[in-house]
């Protein structure tokens, strides 16, 4: 199989197209700054400049691929909410999205199949109630910036185009992302829980987020959303005992949430509110989790 990854120097596009290289598939990796990444290129993995914003440079090579994975976006955790910086979290996507719809417009001939990112802050803060592929979006930031980043490549569809959107929760990985945040305060015996800890935490082994999207590109049958998460998520506060556990530390020193509000402003929505996201849809399918439970996602990651 031939693919090509956009955003495919983050977290989750290294892991999978080290994955998808390491099994034989051609993969082109569109990312802002080949130069950064050469371990990438060390792995088999053919690196394409891009801005961005445009198929300039690399849109040809749409007609010669049987697929393409669009992970790209700026960070949400990488700074402060500022007005700015939330225009460039929506317009990254955005952006990003219609390069690859342009690029597929104009080639000779179209890819079987797109897999589109999202994330299940697609719907809003949701409490206690259990989220599935069906629920409607909420109305906060992140839930806006995510309709809008799907949306950004479903003219695909009328093209002929097979498209599939995962909609991913937090990715546990010992190379990054939020586990090594997480782990820091409990190595000084200072972990607990983010607020009142009641907040479900949705999150996936990053062995499962790429064995998923594998198993969605593959199954021809598969199209629409999908729920990138483990199975009954835990709490916040059920999640930091089992890391606790873990990591043989204390997990009993909250963070109040009036401090990560001072800290980080709007953002803190993001380790405050959560969705209880079932991946419903993806277990019908017939995929089976490698790591359903936390403890040993987390002693297999630690």
């Amino acid at each position: 199989m031939r693919i090509i990854v956009a955003g495919g120097t983050g977290l989750i596009g290294s892991a999978l197209a080290d994955s998808l290289a390491g099994s034989g598939c051609e993969v082109t990796v569109l990312t802002r700054s080949p130069e950064r990444h050469q371990h990438l290129a060390s792995a088999g993995v053919l690196l394409q400049e891009w801005d961005g914003e445009t198929a300039e440079g690399w849109g040809h090579l749409v007609s010669q691929v049987d697929a393409i994975v669009n992970l790209a976006g700026a960070g949400i955790a990488d700074g402060r909410w500022t007005t700015t910086r939330k225009e460039q979290i929506r317009e990254s996507r955005v952006r990003a999205g219609n390069a690859l719809v342009s690029a597929i417009r104009d080639a000779d001939t179209v890819p079987s199949v797109l897999v589109q990112s999202s994330a299940v802050g697609y719907y809003g803060p949701a409490g206690d109630r259990t989220v599935d592929e069906q629920a409607s979006p909420g109305t906060d930031f992140l839930a806006r910036v995510c309709v809008d980043w799907e949306s950004s490549t479903e003219a695909v569809e009328a093209i002929g185009v097979r498209r599939v959107v995962i909609r991913t929760g937090v990715v546990l990985s010992a190379n990054g992302g939020a586990l090594p945040r997480m782990t820091l305060p409990f190595r000084l015996f200072a972990g607990g829980p983010l607020g009142n800890g009641k907040q479900y935490f949705p999150w996936i082994h990053i062995a499962d987020e790429v064995a998923a999207i594998r198993f969605l590109l593959e199954n021809e049958e598969a199209s629409g959303p999908y729920n990138l998460a483990a199975p009954n998520p835990p709490t916040n506060r059920e999640f930091v005992r089992d890391l606790g556990r873990v990591m043989g530390r204390p997990s009993l020193m909250p963070t109040p949430s009036f401090a990560l509000k001072m800290l980080f402003g709007e953002m803190s929505t993001v380790l405050l509110d959560g969705q209880r996201a079932v991946p419903s849809r993806l277990q019908e399918a017939g995929y089976e989790f490698v790591y359903p439970e936390a403890v040993a996602a987390l002693r297999d990651l630690l």
